[in-house]
């Protein structure tokens, strides 16, 4: 069974950056496509990013292009998602999510639990 744990939130700075890493346990990633994904407080979940595993392409969400980038390591079996110039509205719960096929992150069949990013003075 596959388990995705979330690690490298915390508190930062407006303009600052965060590394998340999502790593992989009981299956490889290898042919599953990686979405991150994140819920703020009395919002809907929203899509961040997906990357492929079929050919490495990825998706942003328009309000992070240029500042977020999605990148996978498929020997340590984790993806990482570097955001950099982070705004206080991105305060939220992220979580990366194993699509079902190398292609697609929705629907996804394996959630992490979250990891908490504060972005505030």
């Amino acid at each position: 069974q596959l388990q995705l744990v979330e690690s490298g939130g915390g508190l930062v700075q407006p303009g600052g950056s965060l590394r998340l890493s999502c790593v992989a346990s009981g299956l490889t990633l290898d042919y599953r496509a990686i979405g991150w994904f994140r819920q703020a407080p009395g919002k809907e979940r929203e899509g961040v990013s997906c990357i492929r595993s079929s050919n490495g392409s990825t998706y942003y969400a328009d309000s992070v292009k240029g500042r977020f980038t999605a990148y996978r390591d498929n020997a340590k079996n984790t993806v990482y998602l570097q955001m950099n110039s982070l705004k206080p509205e991105e305060t939220a719960v992220y979580y990366c999510a194993a699509g079902s096929s190398s292609w697609f992150c929705l629907p996804a069949d394996s959630w992490g639990k979250g990891n908490q990013v504060t972005v505030s003075t």
